[in-house]
């Protein structure tokens, strides 16, 4: 003889009775117009974080722009610096061979 497991048979009901109560609550006019504003804040948060983003990235960037100009500046200091030690070296070199 067949045995019924009313307490799944009473969970599956209930599920599917809270399931399309859900849907219809998750549905509605009210629900749509939450997460409808819940959007919105969402939408502005972002606007938010993203101008935020933004001048942090242009600081970034002029910061690094002014440390190639830095390095630039410096290279070319240190090629005048050894440009001067050669000529210097080969003065004594030819003041020596003389």
């Amino acid at each position: 003889m067949f045995c019924w497991d009313w307490k799944k048979i009473a969970i599956f009901a209930g599920g599917t009775l809270f399931g399309t109560a859900g849907l219809k609550i998750l549905g509605s006019k009210d629900a749509r117009k939450l997460y409808t504003h819940c959007t919105a804040a969402i939408l502005r948060g972002k606007d938010c974080v993203m101008k935020t983003y933004d001048k942090v990235s242009e600081c970034a960037n002029d910061i690094y722009e002014e440390a190639k100009q830095i390095n630039a500046e410096r290279e070319a200091e240190e090629d005048a610096c050894e440009i001067e030690d050669a000529a210097a070296n080969a003065g004594e070199t030819a003041s020596a061979n003389a």
